[in-house]
């Protein structure tokens, strides 16, 4: 049953992550710019929540649906593994970096960490981007 909607939850799955990715960017900027009550902004926090929550349950229906699991298939292991990596540089970058030179280092290793992540998950490969080069 959930196969006949496994491009629409795909779909879901890519736009969140366009748009969590897009609004940390958005967060990080202006907490970098000096605008760190902005970044704060109940709403875009709220809306954080929203996307990443639905991110994670369109994740969770794909392994379901492909049957591919985290710890199973080595590709889906390395990208869960880094998502921790991603939430902890993003937790710097918007909180708990004390300067703003942790901030803009915190924000450019979550960029990397979500490219990454975007590399292997389009790759289907642990190397991510890097294995493209190895063809």
């Amino acid at each position: 049953m959930l196969a006949a909607h496994f491009s629409a939850i795909r779909a879901a799955h890519v736009a969140c992550v366009a748009l969590s990715g897009g609004l940390f960017s958005i967060r990080a900027l202006l907490r970098i710019g000096g605008g760190g009550h902005a970044a704060d902004h109940w709403m875009l926090r709220l809306a954080s929540y929203v996307i990443d929550t639905t991110l994670l349950g369109a994740a969770v229906l794909l392994t379901l649906i492909l049957r591919q699991y985290p710890f199973v298939d080595a590709w889906l292991t390395v990208k869960v593994l880094l998502l921790p990596v991603y939430i902890a540089f993003g937790s710097f970058a918007l909180k708990r970096a004390r300067s703003r030179r942790g901030q803009i280092a915190a924000t450019f290793g979550a960029w990397l960490t979500f490219a990454s992540i975007i590399g292997i998950a389009v790759t289907q490969n642990p190397g991510g981007w890097l294995s493209l080069m190895a063809r």
